[in-house]
């Protein structure tokens, strides 16, 4: 009987054992709760192991921060006269007052050429830059051009300096990864990063700039400073932000680097921007558009009109046709189109794809300079107003109307005809591409206001 107690307490340490061997080597992991079509069942947890590795942009950022450099524009204005103060003193002459503004700038070239922002170096009656080791360089303008936002500048040195290598701006993909390097206040180049957000953006009435839209963090004084990708390449310069309040909220946007090379190059080789355009005047199509025209396409350019002797005339492009591609780029709207034709040069020839009464088709063009370039619109044939028009006119910019072909107001072509176009829906038409872009926006719809000087300075308002 003495012996019943140690046997029990030996049959419990053995079963507690067992168990406990089952519980570590056999059974599989714990088992939690699963709710499954209200049934509460087990399932086995599993261990994820996390993958994820941060973008390491060390490379890319030791590659840009010493081609980013500081710009410093200093321009001089003449105070206004105090009356007060010359009446107890006397005539004292206007004081010339020395104002001061800053950006960022990129070096290109192993001799000193600079790119920047026009928005940077407008007005400027001198200019210095500030290398990334503290340096300080007088600089020259050699080029700008106030519709991409971009200045080309070079400072004199004897030895070769860090530059940015050139990245394809068009072989970015929204989501991909982005540094942006600026100098600001002299504070020696700063770094932030971000994604692409969005390819193609407009931020002006006229849609003639196509922006990247990226959300790394810009702030004022960085402007002209370099979007590079993760490789350390060139894909932008940052020119903008979109805030109310002057500073960083999110977005911010780079001209591509694929049109500013265009435009650097034609500064040394021409002094000045070299455009070609493609010839057709037009809109966007859309699912509405598409009904009313009866067209199974609901994307790409609407081809309204073609310039005459133009290159898109030349190469049998006609009214109706629908532009899907360029270059095998895909076109929705006009500014993706003017997009790719800002980075050609007259003459250049492109391969247009189009759709023609339900049929594909493929045209190479020629592209047409873009100083003998008429716009035709609603039996209104439109040019350009030269240097000399505009000074004898007493004017900044317009658009002369040249001749009319639209039997609602041949009337009156006496009183039109050689007037010129200053608006149109309350937008400047300073030349032809921009007017050229605002009826585009149009969509084809009527009712487009131009505001009109005659021969007789008079001012009068015309709706199409």
């Amino acid at each position: 009987m003495k012996q019943i107690p140690a046997i029990f307490l030996t049959s419990l340490l053995s079963g507690v054992i067992t168990l406990g061997a089952y519980k570590l080597f056999i059974e599989d992991s714990p088992l939690l709760p699963v709710m499954s079509n209200d049934i509460t069942t087990a399932a086995p947890l599993r261990t994820v192991a996390n993958t994820y590795e941060a973008p390491d942009f060390t490379q890319a950022a030791e590659k840009t921060i010493h081609t980013v450099v500081h710009v410093k524009n200093v321009s001089y204005r003449t105070a206004p006269r105090n009356p007060v103060y010359e009446f107890i003193y006397g005539y004292q002459g206007g004081q010339t007052q020395a104002q001061i503004g800053t950006g960022s700038g990129v070096i290109i070239s192993p001799d000193g050429y600079i790119v920047t922002n026009n928005h940077v170096i407008q007005g400027a009656n001198d200019l210095e830059i500030t290398l990334n080791d503290n340096r300080t360089f007088k600089a020259d303008l050699i080029g700008t051009d106030s519709k991409t936002d971009i200045a080309l500048l070079k400072i004199k040195t004897d030895e070769k300096l860090p530059f940015a290598v050139f990245g394809d701006s068009d072989a970015i993909n929204v989501g991909e990864w982005v540094l942006a390097v600026g100098n600001p206040y002299n504070l020696n180049s700063t770094v932030t990063a971000g994604i692409v957000s969005a390819k193609a953006r407009n931020l002006s009435n006229t849609g003639i700039q196509s922006f990247i839209q990226t959300d790394a963090a810009v702030n004022p004084g960085n402007s002209g400073g370099a979007l590079v990708n993760s490789r350390g390449e060139l894909i932008g310069i940052n020119t903008m932000i979109s805030s109310m309040t002057g500073s960083y909220v999110g977005y911010s946007f780079a001209v591509p680097s694929n049109m500013t090379r265009k435009i650097i190059q034609d500064f040394m080789e021409f002094g000045k921007v070299q455009q070609g355009i493609l010839g057709v005047q037009g809109f966007e199509l859309n699912r509405q558009i598409a009904q009313e025209k009866q067209l199974k396409l609901t994307q790409g350019f609407y081809v309204d009109q073609v310039t005459s002797n133009s290159g898109a005339e030349k190469a049998g492009i006609k009214k109706g046709d629908i532009i899907t591609q360029i270059d095998n780029r895909t076109i929705n709207n006009f500014l993706e189109l003017n997009a790719i034709i800002a980075t050609k040069r007259p003459d250049d020839v492109v391969k247009v794809n189009l759709q023609r009464a339900g049929k594909e088709m493929t045209v190479e063009v020629a592209l047409s300079k873009k100083e003998i370039a008429r716009l035709q619109y609603n039996g209104f044939e439109i040019e350009n107003l030269s240097d000399q028009e505009k000074a004898a006119l007493g004017i900044r910019y317009g658009v002369k109307i040249k001749d009319i072909e639209n039997p609602q107001f041949k009337a009156y072509e006496n009183e039109l005809k050689e007037a010129i176009i200053i608006g149109i829906d309350g937008n400047e038409a300073t030349d032809i591409e921009t007017a050229q872009s605002l009826l585009n926006k149009s969509g084809g719809q009527k009712n487009i206001r131009l505001d009109i000087i005659t021969r007789k300075r008079e001012r009068i308002r015309l709706i199409l």
